[in-house]
């Protein structure tokens, strides 16, 4: 969750707390000593443990619950793995959009189209948001921050569109980003193109979307977003290693 503040250096450092409690509760859970139905230490122990605070202890689990990593049932404590039930059948969802090729195509062939339909109908508090969703991505410390801002961004685009469907779209791809497969390619591009490079030319561009929302120039909307994940794509693909896509128009 995004907590909107003008005080950026407050929440850039409340974001550097969560990422770190995050690694640690990541390392936790993969280290081999935990299987899926297992519970996790209490609260209180796991902060003492990592020398943090309930509130941040608690962002971290959310992020992860979101990634189905962990599950929490009020009164038992929090469990490893997916929730039974409804969370499996989401996660079988999931799965079958693991290709970062077809997560990128996607997103191509989506996300103009709801920058466009956000220019129609943003208002000014709608472009507030956004200003600060890019001054957030400036801000943005390490990669887990700046997928962080750069997820955020996308999603608020897509509630400005006052679109159930599109957000719901949108927010299915955001989820589907978090599988290992797209992590691990992103990683990949990520310590190729470096923090800096990200940060600049990546919220530049978040920035020409947002005055071309604001100009309710519906055309300018859905060139700037097509240029951003035009340069995402070659991001993707010039990192050592990287598979190379085939035409997504």
């Amino acid at each position: 969750m995004l907590y909107w503040s003008t005080n950026w250096s407050d929440l850039v450092m409340r974001n550097t707390k969560t990422s770190t409690v995050l690694t640690l509760l990541r390392e936790l859970l993969h280290s081999g000593g935990m299987a899926v139905g297992d519970r996790l230490p209490p609260e209180r122990e796991l902060a003492r443990q990592f020398s943090c605070s309930r509130e941040t202890l608690r962002r971290a689990l959310l992020v992860l619950e979101e990634e189905n990593e962990v599950w929490r049932h009020v009164g038992q404590g929090t469990f490893c793995g997916p929730r039974p039930g409804a969370a499996l059948r989401r996660e079988s969802l999931l799965v079958q959009a693991t290709s970062v090729q077809e997560l990128v195509q996607a997103r191509y062939l989506i996300e103009p189209a709801v920058a466009a339909e956000a220019a129609r109908k943003a208002t000014a508090a709608d472009i507030a948001k956004l200003n600060e969703c890019v001054a957030v991505g400036r801000a943005g410390h390490d990669r887990f921050e700046c997928q962080q801002a750069d997820d955020i961004f996308h999603r608020t685009i897509a509630e400005v569109a006052k679109n159930p469907i599109l957000y719901s779209i949108l927010t299915f791809l955001s989820e589907a980003r978090r599988r290992s497969t797209w992590q691990t390619q992103w990683d990949r591009t990520y310590r190729h193109i470096g923090i800096r490079e990200f940060k600049g030319q990546h919220s530049d561009q978040h920035q020409r979307i947002v005055v071309a929302i604001k100009n309710r120039d519906t055309k300018a909307a859905e060139g700037e977003m097509r240029a951003h994940l035009e340069a995402i794509i070659e991001a993707l693909q010039l990192a050592p290693g990287s598979p190379r896509f085939s035409d997504l128009d």
